[in-house]
């Protein structure tokens, strides 16, 4: 059994995902962003960065030790080779996937919560931000449009943990202002990816765990105005 520390977040979404396709038996524990809960004590102790996800393995394929990762492309890899599946079949497939996973943790992600935060959360409207970050993250969607016109999904024809790891942030593309439209083989991958039976179930545990997903004055202080760990 694996515990589950999450959020309805992108990189939370990812987890529920990939628990969902596995068919791995998990116990879910909210962590409400909004009101500081990444902050406490013992998720802390999970999650050294204070940021969701995070798991704890009860029963990991290689000890009898209970294993906790935190870091969303770390805890993919983990129940990827756990399984033996969304990672490939051969060693070449698997650095395909895993180098697509990097690229996600490392670009897609971060340059579309940049995109977020300048549109929809900053105090003060700065021009020069909005651009640059639309820009690049239209930039990496036009980077993955281009990859999936050559193959079904990102690390060849066969669904994996990259997928995954890049759906939860292409579904949002209306709240990046990117017109989805201009990418045609992405559009496609989303609207493949979107009518799995596991991503379904996934959006359907988001849905009850948080039913009113809005950032207020004090939610906002906690997101987005930290300086130090707590």
């Amino acid at each position: 059994m694996i515990d589950l520390y999450y959020w309805t977040t992108p990189n939370g979404h990812k987890i529920t995902m990939a628990l969902e396709e596995l068919g791995l038996d998990y116990n879910l524990y909210p962590i409400d962003i909004s009101k500081g809960e990444q902050f406490s004590p013992e998720f802390s102790e999970l999650s050294p960065n204070q940021r969701i996800p995070a798991i704890i393995d009860n029963a990991p394929f290689n000890t009898f030790k209970p294993i906790s990762i935190f870091e969303s492309g770390a805890i993919l890899q983990y129940l990827a080779e756990k399984s033996g599946k969304l990672i490939g079949e051969s060693l070449t497939d698997k650095y395909k996937v895993l180098q697509w996973l990097a690229w996600q943790v490392a670009g897609l992600g971060p340059m579309a919560g940049q995109n977020h935060h300048f549109i929809h959360y900053a105090s003060e409207q700065v021009p020069y931000a909005i651009n640059r970050y639309q820009n690049e993250t239209n930039r990496l969607y036009s980077v993955m449009d281009k990859q999936l016109a050559q193959t079904e999904y990102l690390a060849g024809n066969f669904y994996s943990i990259a997928d995954i790891a890049s759906y939860p942030w292409i579904r949002i593309h209306a709240f990046q202002s990117i017109d989805i439209e201009k990418f045609s083989n992405l559009k496609r991958w989303l609207n493949n990816i979107k009518t799995r039976p596991s991503t379904i179930k996934a959006f359907e545990v988001a849905s009850r765990i948080n039913t009113q997903p809005t950032v207020n004055e004090k939610a906002s202080h906690l997101l987005f105005n930290q300086s130090h760990v707590k």
